[in-house]
């Protein structure tokens, strides 16, 4: 990213599956230390849709396109995937940062930390940093 983006942060849509294991795919290959194991295994991708479904999956968005996702899965980070040409722009610590909120607020869902999550990432905003929204 060369300029300022909007980056908006929601829950992820069960309809989604498919194209965020596709970036996970994307993401997990850029990675070399990765590659050998996952041609060795290809069924080594997966995102459960009952993860997406129970509100466990953040996506995060730039100009209305999939940018990246993180999975929780009982209360600990299960997963980190943004789009490698993304990479080093701050979308993976908006997702972290996204799902910690959720952590610990004590929710299945981070659903419902929304707003404390919004306000408290404004006053954190770098001047280079891209406009954070979250949607539900």
């Amino acid at each position: 990213m060369s300029k300022r983006a909007d980056l908006n942060i929601r829950l992820a849509r069960t309809q989604e599956r498919e194209d965020l294991e596709a970036l996970q795919w994307r993401a997990s290959l850029a990675n070399e230390a990765d590659r050998p194991h996952l041609e060795a295994h290809p069924d080594a991708i997966e995102l459960p849709a009952a993860q997406i479904a129970s509100g466990q999956v953040w996506v995060a968005e730039l100009d209305g396109k999939i940018a990246g996702f993180a999975a929780v899965l009982d209360g600990e980070l299960d997963g980190l995937f943004v789009e490698p040409e993304l990479w080093r722009c701050g979308v993976g610590a908006a997702l972290v940062e996204a799902a910690d909120r959720g952590v610990k607020c004590g929710k299945e869902s981070v659903n419902d930390c929304v707003e404390v999550f919004v306000a408290d990432r404004r006053q954190h905003l770098q001047p280079h940093a891209v406009i954070l929204h979250l949607s539900r």
